[in-house]
């Protein structure tokens, strides 16, 4: 099953080109569903901790996901590459920074559908969830727990 919405009323929240710029590290480029302002919320987060985005809306991006090889369950509104990894969803910039110095053989980690208190996706309560580093052969395992 795939995702197909965002937070409610997040339409026409998008910048839909590319944020502000002012961080200096690796460049994120982040693919989203259109009009989703979670997405918008994760890049700022991002961006706060220092790194540059580069955000896209992709109508096509379930397709993309498939073509990065991001496992149907993990799946989330927006994807990113940085640095030839993959993230997919609401992944805190602490554990992309771990992962970018730490240098794993993974394709990449993941914060499948959109938990509640997870960047971007801030609330007024917060579910616990887990950030999944997942490799090509389709293997999985819990990166970190949040």
């Amino acid at each position: 099953m795939f995702l197909t919405g965002c937070e409610p009323g997040a339409e026409g929240a998008s910048t839909g080109g590319a944020l502000a710029m002012n961080a200096s590290g690796p460049l994120v480029r982040m693919r989203k569903n259109p009009g989703c302002g979670c997405c918008d919320k994760w890049a700022e987060h991002m961006q706060a901790n220092g790194f540059r985005v580069e955000s896209q809306e992709d109508p096509g991006i379930y397709e993309y996901k498939q073509q990065l090889g991001i496992p149907r369950e993990l799946v989330s509104c927006h994807t990113a590459e940085v640095e030839g990894y993959v993230i997919e969803g609401h992944v805190p910039a602490d554990l992309v920074q771990r992962m970018l110095e730490e240098k794993p053989a993974i394709v990449g980690i993941a914060v499948g559908g959109m938990p509640m208190g997870s960047p971007g996706m801030e609330g007024p309560y917060k579910d616990p969830y887990n950030v999944v580093a997942f490799r090509k052969d389709g293997t999985q395992m819990v990166y970190a727990s949040r």
